[in-house]
């Protein structure tokens, strides 16, 4: 009998998990290659404050790495549309972040954060991810600490159709929602990583995977950056200053422009 109602348990919520992800409209492939308009999201924000260093906020540094790509985008590329889902120190739903994409028809979708991982403070360097499976089980808790901030929205549940933010079978299930542009988005999270490497000289942690809610419902090519640890001591330092925003900026316009000349041919 005990096995009868673990067995039951566990298919009511694989089913539950099954409807959240088929409940939601497909996305809808975009014709043509040419990238026309592009949309920086900066992470978090307002009440959110994202992850923390010793003196720096998340929300702070992607807003000023957002503001300095966006700039470096519209002066070399004028004929390119850069619209930002948050300009200033405001909270943004993440359902919002992909919709406004969306609305826009835009043709590329960068989202920038920081990291941070509280059990050691060495641990360094940058990460590109795309909406996918996770790999490990770090992939995992970087998607978890990030969905995390649907929390400090009202009525998520209802939004979300009962995606629970700390369940592993939630995420993994939302992963396998969006493949149809995973190709060009793992062409520019790989470009970004390679940027970081030979113009920064920064440690890469390669790109990676996983269930990302900001990326999900974006129905264009789409990556997350995590620009840096903030629970190191020298990174954090490096991302709180203008050059270290200028450089990563630097670094994510030239593998944009990369991208673009490739999507261009």
């Amino acid at each position: 009998m005990l096995k009868l109602l673990k067995l039951v348990i566990v298919t009511s919520f694989l089913l539950a998990s099954v409807a959240f992800v088929f409940q939601q409209e497909p996305v809808t492939v975009k014709s043509g290659s040419k990238v026309n308009t592009v949309v920086i999201d900066a992470g978090h924000g307002g009440k959110d404050p994202g992850t923390r260093g010793k003196y720096t906020k998340e929300k702070d540094v992607a807003l000023a790495v957002a503001l300095e790509l966006g700039k470096k985008i519209k002066e070399e590329t004028p004929d390119v549309k850069v619209l930002f889902t948050r300009s200033t120190d405001v909270f943004i739903e993440l359902g919002e972040r992909s919709a406004f994409a969306n609305r826009n028809n835009a043709d590329l979708f960068i989202s920038i954060h920081c990291n941070a991982t509280p059990r050691s403070r060495s641990v360094r360097g940058t990460e590109t991810f795309v909406m996918g499976l996770h790999k490990t089980e770090g992939n995992l808790e970087v998607a978890k600490r990030e969905n995390s901030v649907i929390l400090q929205e009202t009525n998520y549940k209802q939004k979300y159709k009962g995606f629970d933010p700390d369940s592993p079978l939630a995420h993994i299930m939302l992963a396998n929602y969006q493949s149809a542009f995973i190709s060009s988005s793992l062409r520019l999270a790989d470009l970004i990583e390679k940027k970081f490497q030979s113009i920064s000289e920064r440690d890469s942690r390669g790109v990676k995977q996983a269930g990302f809610l900001v990326l999900w419902r974006c129905a264009m090519p789409s990556v997350l950056i995590e620009t840096g640890f903030l629970s190191s001591p020298d990174e954090e330092e490096y991302l709180s200053s203008e050059a270290g925003q200028e450089e990563v900026a630097k670094c994510i316009h030239s593998a944009f422009m990369a991208y673009k000349k490739d999507m261009d041919r």
